[in-house]
């Protein structure tokens, strides 16, 4: 594919990482001279430096050939500006980063495509979403949802007490009559390595495992990984970014006491005035005084959204250290996450992955209507829907020529979610839940052609 991204900060140096690796013929544009150079030097791509709305850099750039392009600028105006101008000379799609969430809101109203937008995201919207999420499947690290919960992609640290530690995935199914999970990736605790996990596979302690289920499964795989469901109703909030203001505001709507720590006063006042039914603290949340005082030891959650990683890392350490029932970290640099489970928080999240993520089903091949890459994991869950000329179509899945580097979680059939397992017959229509590692992802597209 061509892909054209504008915009070198960090969305878009990592979406071109990403997007290069799997050499995409990728087009980075910046005003920026070192953000370019950085790319040029580091990534196999072309760059251009200019303003993403001119007409003769777009043209340069040959956006009359682009599949693709995706603006990620720091600005709105030229990122919306940048997708009206692309899809009119010639751009098969756009993709729009704003900051207006009101934009998203009202996309039904507002006819963006007319307009030459096909999609607009908001990481700080991504990243308020995911925490909610998170939230409400307390116990685990990592969670998302296909199709408003139909299937649901839970991660979580196997402790000692997991009944199926020591077992092979096949025992630890038979602890249950009604199969109501599929475990899809594992990682070892002290290594980056991925596993595909197989009927011999066993279970260890402080594996990250990665279930597909439906929601039936959830309260399962609580007794089967020896997790507690906490109940989270008080919530206090590091930082009145635009990510700690979204939770806030969406956690309120949803009745969850709400206690958020801004330290610039002027913010903390107005946050005060849109935030009515949370209280909002102007304080230094770096300070452990501070944090005990407004009585962070009753909270059921801590979720540290600063714009300094290290300060959203050490903060949630404090907060761990009171026996908070959940912490969540907003981190900037990737590198973190290898951290988050050895060190004792619960979950970091990263803005920059999560629009990966949204962005990433657009390069796929198929019709691919979902796909995340897993945290610190070299694996990518897809969703697609089936077509009735695909290779998978008619078949039944212990039957098709599968790599052992992939595994089909779970299906979604007249809107009810199912764990398929060897038996199951794929038919047209279905929305298939597929995890695979990069090397089978070529092989997989195929499939679902």
């Amino acid at each position: 594919m061509k892909i054209i991204i504008a915009g070198a900060g960090e969305v878009g140096i990592h979406l071109a990482k990403l997007l290069s690796y799997e050499s995409q013929n990728i087009t980075l544009i910046d005003t920026n001279k070192e953000s370019l150079a950085y790319a040029d030097n580091h990534l196999d791509i072309r760059v251009l430096r200019g303003d993403a709305t001119s007409i003769s850099i777009l043209k340069d750039a040959q956006v009359y050939e682009s599949d693709l392009v995706i603006g990620v600028t720091s600005s709105e105006t030229t990122n919306l500006t940048l997708c009206m101008l692309a899809k009119q000379l010639g751009s098969k799609r756009t993709i729009a980063r704003i900051a207006n969430t009101e934009f998203i809101d009202n996309k039904e109203l507002i006819k963006f495509s007319d307009l030459g937008i096909d999609e607009l995201i908001s990481p700080e919207e991504l990243a308020a979403t995911e925490i909610q999420l998170l939230l409400s499947k307390s116990a685990f690290n990592d969670t998302y949802e296909f199709e408003d919960g139909k299937l649901i992609m839970i991660g979580v640290s196997l402790p000692k007490s997991a009944p199926f530690v020591g077992k092979m995935v096949k025992e630890a199914a038979k602890i249950f009559s009604t199969i109501n999970f599929m475990p899809i990736a594992l990682q070892r605790m002290g290594t980056q390595f991925t596993l595909i996990p197989r009927g011999d596979t066993v279970f260890k302690e402080g594996d990250q495992v990665y279930f597909i289920t439906t929601k039936e499964g959830v309260d399962e795989l609580y007794k089967l990984t020896g997790k507690k469901k906490e109940e989270i109703k008080n919530v206090m909030i590091l930082g009145g970014s635009k990510v700690g203001y979204k939770t806030a505001r969406d956690l309120c709507v949803n009745k969850f006491n709400v206690k958020l720590i801004e330290k610039n006063k002027e913010k903390a006042f107005d946050l005060a005035d849109e935030l009515p039914n949370a209280l909002i603290i102007n304080g230094d949340g770096r300070n452990a005084e501070l944090l005990e005082e407004e009585s962070l030891q009753s909270m059921d959650a801590f979720i540290a959204v600063t714009g300094n990683s290290e300060t959203n890392i050490m903060s949630c350490l404090v907060a761990k250290s009171k026996f908070i029932k959940k912490t969540i970290a907003l981190v900037e640099n990737m590198n973190y996450f290898q951290l988050s489970h050895s060190i004792g928080i619960d979950t970091l999240i990263n803005k920059k992955l999560l629009a990966a993520n949204h962005i990433f089903r657009h390069v796929r091949r198929g019709e691919v209507v979902a796909l995340m890459r897993l945290n610190n994991l070299n694996a990518e869950i897809l969703e697609f829907v089936v077509k009735p000329n695909s290779k998978v179509t008619g078949s039944v899945i212990r039957e098709l020529d599968f790599p052992r580097m992939a595994t089909i979680g779970g299906v979604i059939r007249d809107d009810k979610g199912i764990i398929a397992l060897g038996g199951f017959e794929i038919k047209a229509g279905d929305r298939v839940v597929v995890c695979c590692l990069p090397k089978a992802i070529q092989k997989i597209e195929r499939l679902f052609l």
